[in-house]
C-alpha cells in the first residue's frame, strides 16, 4: 500500500489508516466493474488480497503486540482483531485460489469487503484512540511497520 506524504510525521496509525483507505477504494473500484469483466475482477481482487495480507501481517507481528503490552485494557480488542484477521485469511485464500468467473467469486469478495469494513471501523473507533492516548511511540512504531512492509513486498 502506498505511503502518503504525511505518514512519516504521523507514524503507525497514519500508516494503518492509509492502508485502510487504499483497500476501501479498491473494494469500491471492484463494485464498479462490469459483471462479465472477470479478468479485471480477478486482478483487482488478488491485489486487494495481497494488500490485506501485508497489512494483517504488520498488525499481527508489530502493532498488536505493542498495543497489548503498552495500552491498558487492550487485550480484548486486540484478540478480536486477531480473530477477525483469521476469518479474512480464510476468504483471502479461497479468493486467491478461484477464477474470476466462478459462481461464488463476487460473493466472497463482497463478504470480505463487509468483514474488512467492520474490522476497520472497530480499529479506528476503539483501538486507535486508545493507542493515541497511550505512551506508545507512534513514530518509531511507524518506521518499524514501514521496514517490515518493505520486506514483505
Amino acid at each position: 500500500m502506498k505511503k502518503s506524504a504525511d505518514t512519516d510525521s504521523q507514524g503507525a496509525i497514519a500508516l494503518l489508516k492509509a492502508d485502510h483507505r487504499e483497500v476501501e477504494d479498491a473494494f469500491e473500484q471492484y463494485k464498479k466493474l462490469a459483471d462479465g469483466d472477470y479478468t479485471k475482477k480477478k486482478q483487482l481482487a488478488d491485489h486487494i488480497c495481497d494488500e490485506l495480507t501485508v497489512h494483517m501481517t504488520v498488525e499481527e507481528e508489530i502493532f498488536y503486540p505493542t498495543v497489548k503490552s503498552e495500552v491498558n485494557d487492550a487485550d480484548d480488542i486486540v484478540n478480536e482483531g486477531i480473530v477477525e484477521h483469521a476469518g479474512a485469511k480464510v476468504l483471502i485464500k479461497e479468493i486467491k485460489a478461484m477464477k474470476g468467473d466462478e459462481e461464488l467469486f463476487d460473493t466472497k469478495v463482497n463478504v470480505l469487503a463487509e468483514q474488512i469494513e467492520h474490522h476497520v471501523k472497530e480499529e479506528e473507533e476503539d483501538m486507535f484512540p486508545k493507542v493515541q492516548k497511550s505512551k506508545v511511540d507512534l513514530l518509531a512504531l511507524g518506521k518499524e511497520i514501514e521496514q517490515r512492509k518493505s520486506g514483505l513486498r
